[in-house]
């Protein structure tokens, strides 16, 4: 194990007495709650915005982007200053996104406080660190897979109580609702939550956090604007060429600077490496389930194939994935414990493409729709709860915010990349309907084809990982009595 220093040994007056884990796992749900609950409002908001639907589509783009930046960035912060009190910065952040959008109808202030929610993307990560920090092996694995599924959780509950407001209620009812949400999650945090005791000090690379937002800002903004802007427009290619030129020199300083936002020496290692190539491949693949999915209930019934359901119903069709990610992150934890994660990450993957072979086979009865979005909601389960358990078991306790950020934002990446990959496959397969042009029933199984590839290639990363040379509880107990080499304890 590449471990510099050991994981204090877990305070019996913390997750003992106070709900820790239900609180972080919460706040995990709540954050995934937050990044759905606009897509209702999609189509809607043009109008009541009186802005247009490319302008209301930076809402969503909003979000992503700053997450996509915030998220390393502040789980470095974290790994620094203290996880629990970046976490909380984040969570206020995100309440104060949500104030904003609750009192305004302006499309600018709408598109900035969305940004501001992005803030909350770095929430698992940093939970999943306090959980390394404060938890016993024994109960760290099943804590882990349950915060990491409720990304999941929270998307699948998100769609159909968002559309229900929508539907009966004001719209900013909504984000009144994620506002008194988001100040109870800071209230619980502050109260169930201590703070943890390993830092690792220094001071912060802010030339390198910049140089890492321009680089990934002008990555996904080519990659999510592509197919409106153009794929060969100068806009595109300029961000791409512009991304690419950054990053370079990005990671060239980073090499060289002794107190690194990220260190990539540690992210070039086959376990660390590797399983970030794992998470970008399988964020493409879990993301293309939503997004299709959605799409292809709600397609009228005269395309001969779609089932005109409303927003509400699809959301309901999406929710029992949601249940069976909570369900099914105990079993992952299991399998991890006895096999190994790097096993259950592909099988998971391997899981997520069965679900895509089933969609492939009928895509035209409800109950088919449903049965394949859930076996590709088990797998993400299974894939999902694994990549932070290889995380911990790679890196020094010290990097494990920092680390799992770089895991969330390649899973970011990959889920950008999935959305802009599908809206072109299915632009490019249409047919018209009553007059305007809808994806055909061939463009949809292609994305299933295309999104189920990937995860064959996701589960093929997985099965390159290196396997652990000891079981996580003994190395981490033999740590423990080598004494602090690394680590830095708050106080000490």
């Amino acid at each position: 194990m590449d471990q510099q220093g050991p994981i204090p040994p877990p305070r019996g007056t913390g997750p003992s007495a106070r709900p820790t884990v239900p609180v972080l796992a919460m706040c995990g749900t709540l954050m995934a709650v937050m990044q759905t609950v606009v897509v209702p409002l999609l189509p809607d908001l043009p109008r009541l915005t009186h802005s247009s639907a490319a302008a209301v589509s930076w809402m969503v783009t909003a979000t992503l982007l700053s997450g996509a930046v915030l998220t390393p960035v502040l789980g470095r912060a974290g790994d620094m200053y203290g996880k629990r009190r970046v976490l909380t910065a984040s969570l206020v952040l995100m309440t104060v996104g949500s104030v904003m959008c609750a009192l305004s109808s302006d499309i600018t202030v709408l598109i900035v406080a969305r940004a501001l929610q992005g803030a909350a993307a770095s929430v698992v990560p940093l939970s999943i660190s306090i959980l390394r920090d404060e938890l016993p092996p024994e109960r760290r694995g099943s804590a882990v897979a349950m915060m990491s599924s409720t990304v999941g959780i929270g998307a699948a509950l998100g769609l159909p109580l968002a559309a229900m407001v929508v539907q009966y209620a004001d719209w900013h009812t909504m984000f009144w609702m994620t506002s008194a949400l988001g100040a109870l999650g800071v209230t619980a945090v502050t109260w169930a939550v201590r703070e943890s005791p390993v830092r690792q000090p220094g001071r912060f690379d802010l030339w390198g956090a910049l140089g890492l937002a321009v680089g990934l800002v002008s990555l996904l903004l080519g990659v999510s604007q592509g197919g409106q802007w153009g794929w060969g427009s100068p806009r595109v290619l300029g961000l791409f060429l512009g991304s690419a030129a950054v990053l370079a020199l990005w990671w060239w300083r980073q090499l060289r600077t002794e107190q690194p936002l990220v260190d990539l020496r540690l992210v070039t290692r086959p376990r660390v490496g590797l399983s970030h190539v794992a998470a970008l491949l399988t964020g493409f693949a879990f993301y293309a389930n939503s997004l299709v999915t959605a799409q292809l209930v709600q397609a009228p019934k005269a395309t001969g194939y779609g089932l005109g359901l409303s927003i509400v119903a699809t959301g309901l069709c999406l929710l029992p994935g949601g249940v069976t990610m909570l369900l099914f992150s105990p079993l992952s934890a299991r399998i991890s414990t006895a096999r190994g994660p790097r096993v259950t990450l592909a099988l998971g993957a391997a899981v997520i493409a069965c679900g895509y072979a089933l969609r492939i086979a009928d895509s035209r009865d409800l109950w088919m729709v449903i049965l394949g979005a859930t076996v590709v909601s088990t797998g993400t389960t299974l894939a999902y709860s694994a990549l932070p358990t290889l995380i911990l078991r790679a890196v020094p306790a010290e990097q494990t915010a920092s680390a799992n950020g770089v895991n969330v934002l390649m899973r970011t990446i990959g889920q950008a990349a999935s959305s802009a990959a599908v809206a072109a496959v299915l632009v490019h397969h249409t047919s018209l309907v009553g007059g305007a042009p809808v994806p055909t029933l061939h463009g949809y199984l292609l994305a299933f084809a295309m999104a189920g590839a990937v995860a064959l290639a996701a589960c093929a990363a997985a099965l390159t990982i290196p396997g652990d040379t000891a079981p996580e509880g003994t190395r981490e107990t033999g740590d423990r009595t080598r004494g602090a080499r690394g680590g830095v304890r708050e106080g000490a």
